[in-house]
């Protein structure tokens, strides 16, 4: 049954991963789809993926930190769709480096990416989201909220922090336009990064210690999944949350119960 047939969705960082799960989410419920990253071969790559589905897919390869690039884009939007039923503020940048170590130009990276990106592309996109009187959803982090010991996140638990912080704001600034505003904070999810960061340079006994750690700190005993994101995407999006604003999902197997 298709939940949200004829509404359209942009997603940024889409190509691939978390992205990509929540793209496919809302192709499965007859919603048309905007991906927007970095490069145009891995979005040709989503969209085959996606045909099956039967609904429009559109492309848009674009550093979204690049000067006038939230400009350009929320044009197309306004030109091509005219309204927009929900922004996916998905794009973002996870470096887990050292507090001591983590360079200016690091940190302008996150900030850049993680927090100036969504506040600034909801502000372009708000004239169409309101004519839909439709709703935003950030990916926020476990990050925001605790840490996993060995991997030190200041930095990027910092942006997520603000993302949880623009959310509930604008939440409370928007909704008398009948825009909702809700975050969702996953986890560890498998996804390409995930793999070739966590997996692929993996040793056989990190990779045991790996499976060893979820075992602990999660209690249904593994990691997320793209789709599990997207699923929570879709409903939030629906008429079944349209009560719903302000609010932070964890969708993390139970992580931040530990």
């Amino acid at each position: 049954m298709n939940q949200l047939p004829n509404h359209k969705a942009l997603i940024t960082g889409s190509s691939e991963g978390i992205g990509f799960g929540i793209a496919e989410a809302f192709a499965r419920n007859g919603t048309d789809v905007w991906l927007v990253a970095r490069k145009m071969e891995t979005l040709q790559a989503a969209y085959e993926r996606l045909e099956e589905y039967d609904v429009d897919v559109r492309l848009t390869a674009i550093d979204l930190t690049e000067a006038d690039a939230l400009t350009h884009l929320a044009d197309a939007i306004a030109h091509q769709w005219g309204f927009l039923h929900v922004l996916v503020n998905n794009a973002g940048l996870a470096r887990f480096t050292p507090f001591s170590e983590v360079s200016s130009e690091e940190l302008d990276l996150q900030l850049n990416l993680n927090v100036k990106v969504p506040f600034q592309l909801t502000q372009s996109l708000l004239p169409q989201l309101r004519q839909a009187q439709g709703c935003v959803i950030n990916i926020s982090s476990y990050f925001a909220q605790r840490m996993i010991p060995g991997r030190p996140s200041t930095a990027y638990s910092l942006t997520k922090g603000a993302i949880n912080s623009f959310t509930k704001s604008l939440a409370s600034e928007v909704g008398v336009s009948g825009i909702r505003v809700n975050a969702i904070a996953p986890g560890t999810v498998r996804t390409p990064m995930f793999e070739r960061n966590v997996i692929e340079n993996a040793s056989l006994e990190e990779k045991e210690g790996f499976e060893k750690l979820v075992q602990t700190v999660y209690p249904l005993q593994r990691i997320g999944e793209p789709e599990d994101i997207g699923n929570l995407a879709v409903y939030l999006a629906s008429d079944l949350a349209k009560w719903i604003t302000g609010a932070i999902f964890n969708v993390d197997g139970g992580l931040t119960t530990n």
